[in-house]
């Protein structure tokens, strides 16, 4: 069954990045967005290191390896990004970035080049390749707490 988790990040979740809190904690051996980084730091210039300050991590906490190809990271606007071919092996964590860049096992680049995650409120939703739901991550902040000067 689809896991749906509606965060609401605020004063104490620092730096503009939703998180699963401890409340929050999901069942062992889950693959699940798991942190989302919606404002980069810094002015939005819309150059390629502001573009790839956003990104969200998806977290495979299972003991078995799983195919994302095919699969699909929206926002509530429908950017869809979808995955290329890329295992995420268990207890691994994948970082997929706005902007453009080289994809590794550890980071993937959707090549855009203009911002995908609203820096006040958004949905992450990670589909299967079939379409199903797996899994959403919602924030609604004013982000009090994030300071724009370096």
């Amino acid at each position: 069954m689809p896991r749906t988790r509606r965060l609401a990040a605020g004063a104490a979740i620092t730096a503009a990045t939703v998180l699963l809190l401890p409340g929050q904690a999901h069942a062992a051996g889950t693959l699940r967005i798991s942190k989302i980084w919606y404002d980069s730091p810094g002015s939005d210039t819309g150059a390629n290191t502001s573009l790839n300050g956003e990104w969200v991590q998806i977290t495979n906490s299972t003991s078995t390896a799983v195919s994302l190809k095919g699969w699909t990271l929206t926002d509530a606007s429908r950017h869809a990004y979808t995955f290329p071919t890329f295992t995420l092996k268990p207890g691994k964590t994948v970082t997929v970035k706005t902007g453009r860049g080289t994809n590794t096992t550890t980071t993937l680049y959707q090549q855009r080049g203009a911002y995908v995650w609203n820096n006040d409120k958004d949905t992450a939703t990670l589909r299967r390749a079939n379409g199903t739901l797996h899994h959403t991550c919602a924030y609604n902040s004013t982000r009090h707490d994030y300071n724009r000067r370096r």
